[in-house]
C-alpha cells in the first residue's frame, strides 16, 4: 500500500490543502464577525435570520476546519473578537449599513465562497477534505438561494442587463 492509499485521515495534507484549509478559515473568522457587526446594523427581520444561519453555518464549517488543522498540527489563524451588540437606533443613520448593501454582500460572499469551495475540491486528494467542502458547498448554495429569494422579495436585487425573449409573441 502507498502513502496515498487507505484511511484519508491517516495520509497527509499536500501544501495546497493546508493553505486553502488555513486561508478558508481566517477568510471564515472575518466573515463570522462582519455578519455579526452587519446584524445590529440590519432592520430587516428576513435579512436578520439570514445573517445569524450565515453566522451559525460560519461557526459550524470553522468547527471543523479547526479540528482538522489541529489533527494535522497546523496553526490556526487569528479570529476577530465577536463585537459587541448595539441598537440600530444608536446607530446614526449616515453611519448605518442599508439592508440591500447587507443582503448584497451576503450575496457575494456566499458566491466567493461556492467558488473557492469547487476550487478546493478539485484540487484536494484527500477524500475527507473533498468531502468536507463538498458539503460546505451544498450548505452555502441553499442559503445563497434564500438570500437570492430575498434579494427578490424585498425589491434589493439589482440584475444585470436583461436579454428579451427573441421567440415569444410578435
Amino acid at each position: 500500500m502507498g502513502i496515498l492509499s487507505g484511511n484519508p485521515k491517516d495520509e497527509p495534507l499536500h501544501y495546497g490543502e493546508v493553505f486553502d484549509l488555513w486561508a478558508s478559515l481566517l477568510a471564515g473568522n472575518g466573515m463570522i464577525a462582519g455578519y455579526q457587526t452587519m446584524i445590529n446594523h440590519a432592520g430587516d427581520e428576513d435579512l436578520k435570520k439570514l445573517l445569524l444561519e450565515a453566522i451559525d453555518a460560519g461557526q459550524q464549517e470553522k468547527k471543523q476546519v479547526e479540528e482538522l488543522l489541529k489533527e494535522n498540527g497546523i496553526g490556526l489563524p487569528p479570529a476577530s473578537p465577536e463585537p459587541p451588540e448595539a441598537c440600530l437606533e444608536d446607530i446614526p443613520i449616515g453611519a448605518r449599513i442599508p439592508d440591500p448593501a447587507i443582503a448584497a454582500t451576503l450575496s457575494a460572499d456566499i458566491a466567493a465562497g461556492l467558488v473557492l469551495c469547487s476550487q478546493v475540491i478539485g484540487k484536494s486528494i484527500r477524500e475527507d477534505v473533498a468531502l468536507m467542502f463538498v458539503q460546505f458547498h451544498t450548505q452555502k448554495a441553499t442559503l445563497g438561494a434564500k438570500v437570492l429569494r430575498l434579494n427578490k422579495e424585498k425589491g434589493w436585487l439589482i440584475p444585470p442587463p436583461l436579454h428579451p425573449n427573441k421567440h415569444g409573441d410578435c
